[in-house]
């Protein structure tokens, strides 16, 4: 399974933190731990803080670059080398607790129905090319300066390597902030972020996969921080998917909710949110309280820091320009089973054409 839980259902009781292995032995033998998040795709009004335990450090292949394969450098910037293809993983449980501490031989790769030779493993933080996609519209006015918390509260995630961009948008979307490697920078220029206008979510999204091709880090992935749809944009979200398959960008979104006065245009918002994370792997939250946007953020800065990264070279290679499925399957451990994990890794890649 990948994605979001596909229904919108009752707002759940806030989830603590909590170790999943029962006894001493167990957690030795996994190196388990998890962290409990807020539902994708709905939270609630009161979140707990996210813990995690220090990570230990592992070696690293020396011969594959830990920030992962490089972009094609040729005309089509977006499409992935076919002789490495990496592919950031998420593991959640049943109670939608992150799980942590799986091997290499709990995971399986296909593409299309052909099982990959995982070449690649690793759970290490490595350096994230991180995009902050704000809604500054109207309609936030009264949610603004709770959106600016949950700005700096994401970025207070970030590994030091890590770099950042910003870009808000109404009527059209703006970049208020290139990259950069200070937080300082983006909290700056959060201070002039004025609501006003209409919805230009979608040009918002196409400006940050543009803004891509400049990252320097292979680990790409964009928060989107919105109270609504779409009502202003030139772009289709049929274009806009095209555009996020080929990007290899991993996007999380973070949709404020008021369905007591929300707009045909707000209403469609989470699903809007969910439909275009999916894709890549990502993963989107509904919540209906400004309040929560702190803590729903640290939790995405989070994720981000505890993903699994699984690199194979793909059995037949093929530059022909197409896309390729991926399907990531999971063989329980052996000593502890887990409740009904699932599995948040994008579905596929674009190999580039001769």
């Amino acid at each position: 399974m990948k994605g979001c839980d596909s229904a919108f259902g009752e707002i759940r009781q806030a989830m603590r933190c909590c170790l999943t292995a029962s006894n001493p032995f167990l957690a030795v033998l996994l190196g388990v731990f998890i962290v409990a998040f807020v539902t994708p795709a709905r939270a609630q009004s009161t979140i707990d803080d996210v813990h995690i335990q220090p990570r230990t450090e592992r070696p690293i292949d020396s011969q594959i670059p830990v920030g992962g394969a490089k972009l094609d450098s040729g005309s089509k910037p977006f499409k992935v080398l076919v002789d490495l293809v990496l592919v950031p993983v998420t593991i959640m449980d049943g109670m939608n607790r992150l799980v942590r501490g799986l091997a290499q031989d709990n995971f399986q790769v296909f593409e299309g129905k052909h099982p990959q030779d995982i070449r690649y493993f690793s759970s290490e933080d490595a350096p994230v090319s991180l995009g902050i996609i704000l809604d500054v519209s109207g309609s936030m006015s009264d949610k603004i300066q709770r959106a600016r918390e949950a700005v700096v509260d994401f970025l207070n995630t970030a590994n030091p390597q890590d770099e950042f961009f910003m870009i808000t948008f109404s009527d059209k979307p703006e970049l208020a902030s290139d990259f950069s490697e200070q937080v300082e920078d983006i909290q700056a220029k959060l201070v002039y972020a004025t609501p006003k206008g209409r919805t230009s979510l979608l040009d918002a999204i196409y400006l940050g996969i543009s803004k891509m091709r400049h990252a320097k880090h292979s680990r790409k992935a964009l928060l989107i921080i919105s109270d609504g749809g779409d009502n202003h944009s030139r772009y289709t979200q049929s274009e806009i998917v095209s555009q996020i398959k080929e990007a290899d960008v991993m996007i999380y979104g973070i949709g404020l909710y008021d369905r007591r006065f929300s707009t045909p245009e707000e209403a469609s918002g989470p699903d809007l949110l969910r439909k275009i994370s999916e894709v890549t792997g990502g993963t989107s939250f509904t919540i209906d309280n400004p309040n929560d946007l702190a803590q729903v953020a640290k939790a995405v800065g989070t994720m981000l820091r505890n993903q699994y990264l699984l690199g194979y070279r793909p059995e037949s290679v093929s530059r022909d320009g197409k896309w390729h499925k991926i399907k990531i399957k999971l063989k329980q451990p052996k000593k502890i089973k887990f409740p009904s994990l699932r599995v948040y890794a994008k579905d596929g890649y674009y190999a580039p054409a001769e």
